[in-house]
């Protein structure tokens, strides 16, 4: 199968291909013509997963195709953008019938869920990899940073966490565990939900903002140096999340909600004034710290006693 069939074939012809309000030409031509509304400016971000690296070799396809937007999309939710579309590269060491329709099944239910149409891409062949850019439009002057907390803020999450880490055991077959424990931590895993109209709705109120990738505390770390102020998190106010605790013990389920990658959930400082709006309409959000004049991230057990481990999440390469 040769590389315009396989684009043909599995992606061109999806409904997340369609295109939409803001995509003025999508796939067929040496470019996309993005046509963002008056007054916007573009968001745009690129996220590369590689095999062994940020999945395991062997693994659902559907479930890959679903994992490898969501990823990306998740961060045009930290900047409080609407989605627009996206692009994807796709490196292959085959053109495999049954893993390309898999796979592209998985990437049109997301983009279809995030409301991103497929704009362009590339296919080569080589080690599985995927590189998926995506854009969106955010009112000029209103995209939600990483820079702007200030003392006296409240530190927030969108939803649980750790339970991506969690999954890490069972993704790779080290573990096994009852369905009603598994399946929650495994679709947190594959299937992250970016939250996008979280984000949206966070613009005007959230004074700093991103996607936890690379851990609560590491993540928490860049807003601290952006805005130049101190992350303090109160441990004991971290998301219950039940089948992380049954699968792992109370112990470790703390350590990977302050350290554990791939949560894709929102974290954000927060004037308390806007509080009681936004908790009235996200149930899942949960305060879960407060921002002081400082530097750096600390972590308090319930008595304030600071328990601030020596790593504080995922490092692409080591320093």
């Amino acid at each position: 199968m040769g590389e315009f069939e396989l684009i043909r074939r599995y992606f061109a012809s999806a409904a997340c291909a369609a295109g939409g309000e803001a995509v003025a030409l999508g796939i067929g031509d040496d470019c996309a013509l993005l046509a963002p509304k008056a007054g916007e400016q573009l968001a745009i971000s690129t996220d590369t997963l590689v095999v062994g690296v940020h999945f395991p070799t062997v693994c659902d396809p559907f479930l890959l195709g679903q994992r490898a937007l969501a990823v990306s999309a998740s961060d045009l939710a930290a900047m409080g953008a609407s989605p627009i579309g996206f692009t994807l590269a796709l490196t292959l060491p085959e053109a495999d019938p049954a893993w390309l329709e898999g796979f592209a099944r998985g990437l049109n239910q997301k983009a279809q869920e995030c409301a991103l149409a497929l704009i362009g891409g590339d296919t080569t062949r080589g080690p599985l990899a995927m590189t998926v850019t995506v854009f969106g439009g955010v009112p000029a002057g209103q995209a939600l940073t990483r820079a702007g907390a200030r003392p006296g803020d409240l530190l927030c999450v969108g939803g649980p966490l750790g339970e991506a880490g969690g999954a890490l055991p069972l993704v790779l077959g080290e573990m096994t565990a009852e369905p009603s424990v598994a399946e929650p931590l495994l679709a947190r895993y594959w299937s992250p939900q970016p939250q996008l109209d979280f984000g949206q709705a966070l613009r005007g109120k959230a004074s700093a903002a991103l996607d936890i990738s690379d851990g609560l505390l590491a993540d928490c770390g860049h807003i601290a140096r952006a805005s130049g102020v101190a992350l303090i998190v109160e441990a004991d106010k971290l998301p219950e999340s039940p089948a992380l605790e049954a699968l792992l013990g109370a112990e470790r389920a703390q350590q990977l909600k302050l350290g554990a990658g791939d949560d894709y959930v929102l974290a954000f400082t927060l004037p308390a004034e806007h509080l009681p709006a936004l908790s009235a309409n996200w149930p899942a959000l949960r305060v879960v710290g407060r921002v002081e004049a400082g530097s750096g991230v600390r972590v308090l057990d319930g008595a304030g006693a600071d328990i601030t481990p020596r790593q504080g999440g995922y490092l692409h390469f080591m320093e």
